[in-house]
């Protein structure tokens, strides 16, 4: 069995002014710099070591990562990224769609604007993350994204049981990895 800590980048320009931020891109505030000092902290509290490090291809991922281990190499990796959130992008997040009774997220709304759907994320992020489970048998595996595609992937793989995790900045959902499945363990908020 491998373990797979999939992990939030910090908080970033476009999530303090609350502007909707998928395929776009912002930089880390000193806030999200600091969560991400506060995960680093907490991965070597825990003296976890890592066969994999990977992140999305998006600059607040990537950065965020450089910043939990530095000087470490890592593979940044499309299948990571946000969600597209199509011509929402940048817009401010009052303009998402109201929540629709017994949905639990977006669903196909935002692929009518040029975006992806939640099954879409869904089934990019699994692949992505099987394909590196596959690579790392027996082996911790860090890999930093965003919160929809978080979101996302949760939601894909939940149990009846699960509880919901926080999908708050920095956020690290602890997953075990076996036999094609993906089971949540945890949900750790570093500095939270």
């Amino acid at each position: 069995m491998s373990r797979l800590y999939l992990m939030r980048h910090g908080q970033t320009l476009f999530n303090e002014l609350k502007r909707i931020q998928g395929a776009c891109d912002s930089p880390l505030t000193d806030l999200g710099k600091s969560q991400a000092e506060e995960a680093k902290k907490y991965f070597e509290s825990e003296s976890l070591s890592f066969s994999g490090l990977y992140s999305s291809t998006q600059e607040r991922a990537s950065d965020t990562l450089e910043i939990v281990k530095p000087d470490e190499a890592y593979t940044r990796l499309k299948g990571l990224k946000e969600w597209n959130f199509g011509i929402y992008e940048g817009s401010p997040e009052y303009l998402n769609p109201p929540a629709q009774e017994g949905q639990e997220s977006y669903g196909d709304y935002f692929k009518t604007y040029g975006g992806e759907s939640v099954t879409e994320v869904e089934e990019r992020m699994s692949e992505t993350l099987t394909e590196l489970m596959k690579q790392h048998r027996d082996g911790n595996v860090l890999a930093v994204s965003h919160g929809g595609a978080l979101y996302a992937f949760y939601l894909k793989w939940r149990k009846a049981e699960d509880i919901r995790p926080s999908f708050s900045n920095c956020c690290i959902l602890v997953y075990d990895y076996e036999d094609g499945k993906f089971d949540l363990v945890e949900s750790i908020n570093p500095g939270q």
